[in-house]
């Protein structure tokens, strides 16, 4: 399934901007929605990040709002900015939930819902040839603060086609 439609949730947006590799999501997706509680998050009052200083002017960004958080999805105990994202991709069966939050992550699977992460989308981007390499990439995100396993990078290179 070809992946274009993305709702983004604050720390895929923090840590892609903090790894100077925002760059990609514009390259990668048609579409990339903010939920009003992810943006508040991001952007929220006396932030100096990259992310909060640079969302703002990000023209391949939509702010979206909604009016309520669909009851399964509420059931969860999620924060506002998961919660917002995955009950706009529940509604729009052609969107993927872009969350690296475990516990979102796990809601999302549950309720059959599609999404990706941060690293996911660092192979995305492999695979369509936008970079010629993930290691760079996953060391970045590793520096902007995104915690990651051996195994875990491990099996990154291996969907993107550099170990074998």
């Amino acid at each position: 399934m070809s992946i274009e439609r993305v709702v983004i949730n604050s720390s895929p947006l923090i840590t892609l901007f903090k790894s100077q590799l925002a760059f990609l999501l514009p390259q990668l997706f048609t579409e990339i929605l903010v939920p009003e509680a992810v943006w508040e998050e991001v952007v929220g009052v006396d932030k100096t990040d990259a992310a909060s200083s640079e969302l703002p002017t990000a023209s391949w960004v939509t702010r979206i709002q909604i009016s309520e958080i669909d009851s399964e999805i509420a059931a969860w105990g999620l924060g506002a900015g998961e919660s917002e994202v995955l009950s706009i991709v529940l509604e729009r069966p052609n969107y993927h939930a872009l969350i690296d939050d475990l516990a979102a992550r796990r809601c999302a699977r549950s309720l059959e819902i599609p999404h990706l992460g941060s690293c996911g989308t660092i192979v995305l981007a492999k695979c369509r040839e936008l970079i010629t390499s993930i290691s760079s990439p996953i060391e970045r995100l590793r520096d902007a603060g995104l915690w990651l396993s051996e195994d875990l990078v491990s099996r990154l290179k291996q969907q993107a086609g550099e170990l074998e």
